[in-house]
């Protein structure tokens, strides 16, 4: 998986390995999903500030969130499998679409959490390309079946919740 990452934000100081982490949890996702190599997504890391507008604009919610993700192919029946391109015989990218992380929440999180920047970020990531997968929390069982993909994927790169003494909670 391509991933583009970008820290648009100078409030909190990211380290090399928070963002490598990150992308060792997207990569995660990817292999456990068996999604192309060719298949892509963005992720850019904002401030409090950045994401309470993106969620106001998007989303009607006044207030600053943790992550927010915005699909490409929210509509399409097969998302998962890239486009072919006939002309030159050879899979195109497929971009998935955006992951927006607020640094400030994640800190705020992680400390609330007990288990640190470098989890409290990668789980945003891995939560918003759930989301980006098509799946979604807005029942009990949908939230159960996300929190379970959620957790293969941590624990893919020993980041799971079973490897801290504070369990989540989360959504």
């Amino acid at each position: 998986m391509i991933i583009n990452l970008e820290n648009a934000q100078d409030k909190i100081e990211l380290t090399d390995a928070v963002l490598q982490r990150l992308q060792e949890g997207l990569a995660a996702v990817a292999r456990l999903n068996a999604l192309p190599q060719e298949s892509e997504v963005d992720v850019t890391i904002v401030d409090d500030g950045e994401i309470h507008t993106l969620n106001r604009e998007y989303r009607g919610m006044d207030k600053p969130t943790d992550v927010l993700s915005f699909a490409l192919d929210e509509d399409c029946e097969d998302c998962g499998e890239p486009e072919l391109n006939f002309d030159e015989g050879e899979l195109q990218e497929h971009l998935y679409g955006d992951i927006i992380i607020s640094a400030e929440t994640a800190l705020r999180q992680a400390e609330e959490y007990g288990h640190g920047l470098e989890r409290e970020m990668t789980y945003l990531a891995v939560h918003g390309m759930f989301h980006l997968l098509g799946y979604d929390h807005m029942t009990e069982e949908e939230k159960a079946e996300m929190r379970a993909k959620e957790e293969e994927a941590l624990r893919a790169i020993n980041l799971s919740e079973e490897y801290f003494d504070h369990p989540t909670g989360r959504h």
